[in-house]
């Protein structure tokens, strides 16, 4: 794979880190869903992207099943969930929105502490994806925990799935890793 492939993964990577950021720094629910579409499809693109790479037809599959309901319907529905229930237009944040930001800051620096020397006999640039995958899971998380409105706690776990597809379909070079350099005798 060449250093290209390698650099639009990580732009893709790092595209739905900064995103992710902007979940966590949305105030308003209707801003919440449009940016969590906007995270669908960056997921979409950059999984279309690794089927690409790596020649495997099926997560064509997996792009084609995000971009269609990661990115259209479950936004459109949670849109019209959000009008019949009347629910509220601003979003609580627990601990308030900067507190929450330094902490995903805090999060994203705790993925690359923690991946990078873990994946040391990975090739380097994929071992990147990983540590990007996890910062969006641990960011999807928070969210899911700073959040009071039910809406906002779905969005986040749904970002939270969109960091683990990320890690699923990275590139081989982490999966070979993990089967070779397993820590546990078994």
């Amino acid at each position: 794979m060449g250093t290209l492939a390698f650099d639009v993964a990580h732009l893709f990577a790092g595209g739905l880190v900064l995103i992710s950021f902007m979940l966590l720094y949305q105030d308003r629910m209707t801003g919440l869903i449009n940016i969590f579409a906007l995270h669908a499809v960056v997921l979409s693109l950059s999984v279309a992207w690794q089927a690409y790479v790596q020649h495997s037809p099926h997560l064509f599959l997996t792009a084609a099943i995000a971009i269609i309901f990661k990115a259209t319907i479950i936004p459109l529905s949670l849109q019209r969930i959000m009008v019949r229930l009347r629910i509220h237009r601003d979003i609580e944040v627990v601990g308030g929105v900067g507190v929450t930001m330094l902490l995903g800051i805090c999060l994203v620096a705790l993925s690359l502490v923690v991946i990078l020397p873990a994946t040391a006999a990975a090739d380097p640039l994929a071992r990147e994806d990983v540590a990007f995958a996890l910062s969006v899971v641990l960011l999807g998380l928070l969210m899911m925990v700073t959040r009071r409105n039910a809406i906002s706690q779905v969005i986040g776990f749904m970002s939270l799935e969109n960091g683990l597809i990320l890690a699923a379909t990275g590139p081989r070079a982490c999966r070979s890793w993990s089967r070779s350099a397993s820590p546990f005798p078994f």
